[in-house]
């Protein structure tokens, strides 16, 4: 069984590339500057940002489906980047060295099972999942943080 996990489409940030401080404002959004590294994990390339470099910081809805399982909250994304990572069978750097939450759904958006998985252990735990049936998906929390992470799918080659 294989599995992709891919980045946020970099339309997503098209607003936010050339607004000022007041229109990101009215859009919910905040332009921030990492101080460190991990820290500022970009949803597009799913690799944490340089110290230094520019992200913008906005609300997100991860799980927008029709079941009592919708989940928004804020994340970070670099602007400017022409196309989203993608990972087959493989973990994105964004997932080293976090505790994550991975919350498993079928096929109508219905929870099925969640596990954490530690730093170092995201590819086990994600095939972990995989091997009951019922499991269409994957999403990726960062544990302590609580933002989404990336969505997991099964991937047929």
């Amino acid at each position: 069984m294989a599995y992709k996990i891919a980045g946020l489409s970099p339309e997503l940030t098209s607003p936010f590339e050339e607004a000022t401080e007041e229109q990101l404002s009215a859009l919910g959004a905040v332009r921030i500057t990492a101080t460190g590294k991990p820290g500022f994990p970009c949803r597009i390339s799913l690799e944490d940002a340089e110290v230094g470099e520019e992200v913008i910081l906005f609300h997100y809805t991860s799980h927008d489906v029709d079941s009592p399982y919708r989940s928004s909250y804020a994340i970070f994304a670099r602007t400017g980047l022409s196309a989203a990572a993608q990972f087959i069978d493989a973990v994105p750097p964004v997932f080293d060295g976090r505790t994550l939450a991975m919350r498993a759904f079928d096929q109508d958006a219905m929870l099925k099972t969640a596990s954490l998985a530690m730093p170092g252990d995201a590819d086990r735990s994600i095939r972990q999942l995989f091997e009951l049936d019922e499991v269409a998906y994957i999403d990726v929390h960062n544990a302590a943080h609580g933002c989404f992470a990336a969505r997991v799918e099964r991937f047929e080659s």
